[in-house]
């Protein structure tokens, strides 16, 4: 089996992940800015909106897990020209996201407090935990509004990139980057005559953008109805074939528990690591906002996967997809490679922008060393969860992802830091190093070729 593709191989990848690198590179880079834009009016505000965007983490993994699960569907229907079938897979997002994006707002507006105060913990130099849970109680109350935009947003982005479509979610997104860091500036710091609102203003803008891309995306669609066939017709009934929502149940909800899970275990780990003090918090805020930069290569390759890998099973070429997957993967890793050895080179370079505490800034480079040095291993377990998904092993995806988390790193993280005195970022390594496990098992899965069918067959 070739690992390295021809020009023309590259070139069509490349149209898909490109975008989607823009896209989220982008929105992790004007993410960062925010970061430090909100790092300059002090620590306890920077902790206070960084463990409000963990737990906004949880909530959009789990509209990210619902679209997934319908969107297995959706990119195999859209490969064998089904084009009823990309519509009720659509539908069946608009449903089933939409109950999951009220019980989050309930959720956030009646415990917020509490969810908050489970990563306050005092001890380090890096500020008051009550002052940190004031700014992001304040935070949180605006950043609600803007799940319903961003809801949206997924789900129609998403059936977009289904089809191959990723440059119209692309400049929707990019639009709304530039409306968020715009008004950031103006509305944290007071300028142009505006009040300086400081986390109040970073939310307030947040949600306006997120409003803006709604907004694009959906005109846009709908006013390229020809082109979009999905959408003709869409909203004319919210109807779903039994059998279609019955297969989407069957193959999608172990993909959507443990794409919840997963973000769920997120926290927990954060969470684990967070008792040894706010100087953790801080500094993993910093390392995982410079991470996510970076990180974009391998999650937009893991995009284009899923499409192509998803798209060539539902036309019925299965050695085709085979042999593209193990180009696509290995593809993958390589790129990451080369990322995290600038990360690396520059990983001393990023805490310094912030206005935080020296104890912060050194814990935040040796975080951001160690998430460098994983890359790779990030990346080969990346591409391997999408080509098993892209099949709709679903099960053994949720066993591979969100099971591994909460068998192995949650307990791995949890013993080390309330039972050891282990430095806490010989902790963080020893944790990232469970990575290692998952390639292993994510190499003799796809090998096996298990993941090769077409889940559309009995949906036509």
């Amino acid at each position: 089996m070739k690992l390295i593709g021809n020009k023309k191989f590259y070139g069509m990848a490349m149209r898909i992940a490109i975008p989607i690198i823009i896209q989220n590179g982008i929105t992790n880079l004007v993410g960062m800015l925010d970061n430090i834009m909100i790092g300059q009016t002090g620590t306890e505000q920077m902790t206070g909106v960084a463990i409000v965007n963990q737990l906004m983490f949880v909530f959009n993994i789990f509209i990210f897990g619902i679209i997934s699960g319908a969107g297995i569907f959706g990119a195999q229907y859209y490969g064998k020209g089904d084009h009823e079938g990309v519509r009720n897979t659509f539908r069946f997002k608009i449903i089933s996201c939409f109950i999951i994006m009220t019980a989050g707002i309930i959720l956030f507006l009646k415990c917020g407090s509490g969810l908050i105060s489970i990563y306050l913990h005092d001890g380090g130099s890096a500020g008051d935990t009550y002052a940190a849970l004031g700014y992001g109680l304040t935070y949180i109350k605006i950043m609600v509004i803007g799940m319903i935009p961003f809801t949206v947003s997924q789900i129609y982005s998403s059936t977009l990139r289904e089809t191959g479509e990723t440059v119209m979610p692309m400049t929707a997104g990019v639009c709304a980057v530039v409306v968020n860091t715009v008004l950031n500036y103006i509305l944290i710091f007071g300028k142009f005559g505006a009040p300086r609102l400081g986390v109040s203003g970073a939310a307030i803008a947040t949600v306006i953008s997120r409003f803006s891309e709604c907004a694009l995306i959906i005109v846009w669609t709908h006013i390229k109805r020809e082109k979009y066939q999905f959408i003709r017709g869409v909203y004319k009934t919210l109807k779903i074939p039994a059998s279609l929502a019955k297969q989407i149940i069957i193959k999608g909800s172990p993909l959507m528990v443990n794409e919840a899970l997963w973000s769920m275990g997120m926290a927990v780990m954060m969470q684990c690591y967070s008792i040894r003090g706010m100087d953790i918090v801080a500094a993993m805020n910093i390392s995982t906002t410079v991470s996510n930069v970076f990180n974009v290569i391998f999650i937009a390759m893991g995009s284009a996967i899923a499409i192509i890998i998803g798209q060539l099973l539902g036309a019925g070429k299965m050695e085709q997809a085979r042999d593209d997957a193990a180009k696509l993967i290995f593809f993958s890793v390589v790129c990451s490679a080369v990322a995290g050895a600038v990360m690396l080179i520059l990983s001393p370079l990023f805490p310094k922008i912030y206005n935080t505490t020296d104890d912060v800034r050194a814990l935040a480079v040796k975080f951001i060393t160690v998430a460098a040095i994983f890359m790779p291993a990030y990346s080969f377990t990346n591409a391997s969860y999408f080509t098993l998904r892209s099949g709709g092993k679903t099960i053994i995806t949720f066993l591979f992802d969100s099971m591994f988390v909460w068998v192995v790193s949650i307990p791995l993280a949890m013993c080390l830091a309330r039972l050891t005195s282990l430095n806490i970022v010989l902790i963080y390594f020893i944790c990232q190093s469970a990575e290692i496990i998952k390639c292993v098992i994510g190499f003799i899965l796809v090998k096996k070729g298990i993941w090769i069918t077409n889940i559309t067959v009995n949906n036509a």
